[in-house]
C-alpha cells in the first residue's frame, strides 16, 4: 500500500475500508486469462522438494542413495520426480518433515533450514529457542549462512541473551575475515565504544537512583527512630523496607554493569587505509571492469501495478517505473525487462525466469512500485506484493507473499541483489534487525571493494518500515521514487547500495515531515536468501577504468 497527500497512498492502506463486501470476485475470463498456457502460480511456487534416491552402481553392485530434500518451484520438482505437499505449505510439521531427517544426519545445509523453518514459526509461533540449537549446530561446521542468521538472533536477543559484540563475531566468521581485519576492527571497534557509552551512562543512572533512594532512606529512618516501637507508622516502616530492597537490587544490577564493563576487551585500532574516492574519470571497459576488478553484468527487473481491478488505483508506479527504467539502461547500463500493471503469475514466472539469464558474477536490481498489505496472525506479521488482480484484504489468493520473494531471491545464481521496494509494509521483506557490517569510515577502498565483490548480497532498500507510504508528493512521481530516481540521474562515481540510502533517507523523511506524514525508508540484508557481506554497486556508464 501507499498513500497520497491528502489522499494520503494509503491507497490500499484505507482502501478496505472504503470497499464493501458487495465487491466481485474475479471474472472466469480473468481467471482464464491468469492460468493460460502450461504455467500456472502453483507452477512457479517455490516448495521445500524431497527428491528420490539416485540409482549408482559401485562395482557389480547397485544401490539406492537417501532421498535429497530441495528448495526449487513445484513444476521442477514434479518433473525430478519429487514430493511435496500440495497444500498447508506454510505448516510447521510439512515443513520439517522433508529437512529433518538430513539435519539429524548431520547435513549443515539441512540444520540451517530446519532452523530458519522454527524461526519464521510457519503456521505457529516462532520457537528462537529451537532455531537457536539448529543454527548452532549448522555453524559448528562453518556453515555461513547458520553463523549469520545465528548472529541476528544474538543482535536481537531471541533465544539468546541480547549481545552484539557476539552477533558481530559471527557475522566476522560468516564472511570469512580474518578478526584482525581492518573492515571487521573498524566495526568491532565502533561497536564496542557503543557498548561503554551505554554502560557507563547505565552505571551514571544507577548511582544518581542509589544517591536519592539512600537519602530517602535515611530521612525515613531517622523520622521512626523518633518514635516509640509501639508508635511507628505501619506504612512508614513498610516504605522502609521497600527502599531496601529496592536499593539492594540496584546495588546488584550496578555491579552487573561494572563486571560487563570491566569485561569489554580492549581492540586495536586499525590503520587506516588509503582512500579511493570515485571519480568520473575512472576508466570503464565494456567487461564493466573498475580498477581491475570484474563487476559483472547488470539486469534489472522493474515492476510498476498502479490500476488495480478490485482495490483502489494509485497515481504515480507507472511514471516511476517508466523513469526506473530509462535511468538504469541509459546511465547505468543495465538490461531492463518492465512490467505494468503484472498478475500474480506474471510477476512470479519474471523472477523465475531470471535463473535463465543470470550467471554467479551478475548483478540484478528489482524495482517494485504497487501496494503493499500485510496480515498479522498471533504476533506473526506477513508482508505481501499485490498484483493488479488482488482482491481486498483478507482474500489473499493472488496476493505475492514476502516468502515466495525471498525464497526465489535465494534460489537465483546472481552475485548481488538489491531490491527497491516503494509500497506500504515493504520493510516485511525482511527480518534482519538492519545491522549493516560495514563502518562509514571505510568508504570506497580498493580493500573494500575487493572484500565486498566474491560475496553474496541480498539487500532491500524500502520506501518504509512496516508502515504506509506516501503515493505522491513528488511531482509525477511518489516521495521516494523521486528522491530514488533523482540520486541516480545526478551520480557521477560509483555508488554503493548504503551510500545511495543515506542520501535518500533524509530526503524522504524530511519531505514527510514537512507534509505531516512519519515516512523512514530502511535498508536491510534480506534474511533467508543468502545474504553474506557483500554489497551492490551502481556504476555509470561514463565511469572509466
Amino acid at each position: 500500500m501507499k498513500i497520497a497527500f491528502s489522499v494520503v497512498r494509503l491507497g490500499y492502506c484505507v482502501a478496505a475500508a472504503l470497499l464493501t463486501a458487495s465487491c466481485a470476485s474475479p471474472s472466469q475470463q480473468d481467471v482464464a486469462a491468469a492460468t493460460k498456457g502450461l504455467i500456472s502460480r502453483q507452477d512457479l511456487e517455490v516448495v521445500d522438494c524431497l527428491l528420490p534416491g539416485q540409482v549408482r552402481n559401485l562395482g557389480n553392485s547397485t544401490y539406492i542413495t537417501p532421498r535429497r530434500p530441495v528448495h526449487t518451484t513445484t513444476s521442477d520438482c514434479r518433473i525430478r520426480g519429487g514430493e511435496y505437499v500440495a497444500f498447508d505449505r506454510s505448516n510447521l510439521k510439512t515443513a520439517l518433515k522433508v529437512w529433518l531427517e538430513a539435519a539429524e544426519a548431520g547435513d549443515a545445509e539441512a540444520q540451517n533450514n530446519v532452523a530458519e523453518i522454527y524461526e519464521r514459526g510457519l503456521g505457529t509461533e516462532p520457537n528462537y529457542e529451537a532455531a537457536v540449537i539448529w543454527y548452532q549446530k549448522a555453524a559448528a561446521q562453518g556453515n555461513s549462512r547458520a553463523q549469520f542468521n545465528l548472529g541476528t538472533l544474538y543482535e536481537q536477543g531471541l533465544g539468546v541473551p541480547a549481545d552484539k559484540m557476539k552477533a558481530l563475531n559471527l557475522y566476522r566468521q560468516s564472511w570469512g575475515l580474518a578478526e584482525d581485519s581492518v573492515i571487521y576492527q573498524s566495526a568491532a571497534n565502533q561497536q564496542q565504544q557503543a557498548m561503554l557509552a551505554d554502560l557507563q551512562k547505565q552505571l551514571a543512572e544507577k548511582d544518581q537512583k542509589l544517591t536519592l533512594l539512600q537519602k530517602q532512606l535515611t530521612q525515613q529512618e531517622g523520622q521512626l527512630a523518633k518514635a516509640a516501637p509501639t508508635q511507628r507508622d505501619p506504612a512508614a516502616v513498610a516504605e522502609v523496607a521497600s527502599l531496601k530492597k529496592w536499593i539492594a537490587d540496584l546495588q546488584a544490577e550496578r555491579k552487573n554493569s561494572s563486571v560487563q564493563l570491566a569485561s569489554v576487551s580492549q581492540l586495536r585500532t586499525p590503520t587506516a587505509p588509503t582512500t579511493i574516492q570515485p571519480s568520473s574519470s575512472m576508466p570503464l571497459s565494456e567487461s564493466r571492469q573498475v580498477q581491475g576488478m570484474q563487476f559483472g553484468r547488470f539486469y534489472a527487473l522493474v515492476i510498476g501495478n498502479q490500476n488495480y481491478r478490485m482495490i483502489d488505483k494509485l497515481s504515480t508506479p507507472l511514471n516511476d517505473v517508466q523513469r526506473a527504467a530509462k535511468v538504469l539502461s541509459e546511465k547505468y547500463g543495465f538490461t531492463v525487462q518492465v512490467l505494468q500493471d503484472a498478475n500474480d503469475v506474471s510477476m512470479l514466472k519474471a523472477l523465475n525466469d531470471l535463473n535463465a539469464q543470470l550467471k554467479p558474477e551478475d548483478n540484478l536490481l528489482i524495482y517494485y512500485a504497487g501496494h503493499g498489505e500485510k496480515l498479522t496472525t498471533g504476533k506473526q506479521e506477513t508482508g505481501y506484493w499485490l498484483p493488479v488482480n488482488a482482491d481486498p484484504p483478507p482474500q489473499d489468493t493472488y496476493w505475492v507473499p514476502n516468502e515466495q520473494i525471498t525464497a526465489h531471491l535465494g534460489r537465483l545464481p546472481a552475485k548481488r541483489v538489491l531490491v527497491v521496494a516503494d509500497s506500504c509494509y515493504a520493510g516485511l521483506l525482511s527480518s534482519d534487525p538492519s545491522y549493516l557490517f560495514v563502518d562509514s569510515k571505510v568508504g570506497y577502498t580498493m580493500d573494500y571493494m575487493k572484500f565486498k565483490l566474491p560475496k553474496r548480497s541480498r539487500l532491500l532498500l524500502s520506501s518504509g518500515g512496516n508502515d504506509p507510504v506516501l503515493d505522491i508528493g513528488g511531482g509525477n512521481n511518489s516521495v521516494f521514487a523521486r528522491a530514488f530516481l533523482e540520486e541516480l540521474e545526478n551520480n557521477k562515481g560509483i555508488l554503493a547500495a548504503p551510500e545511495l540510502f543515506s542520501r535518500i533517507r533524509k530526503r524522504v523523511s524530511g519531505v514527510a515531515a514537512s507534509n505531516k506524514f512519519v515516512q523512514m525508508p530502511e535498508f536491510k540484508s534480506i534474511k533467508g536468501a543468502g545474504h553474506e557481506v557483500g554489497d551492490f554497486f551502481l556504476i555509470p556508464k561514463d565511469v572509466k577504468s
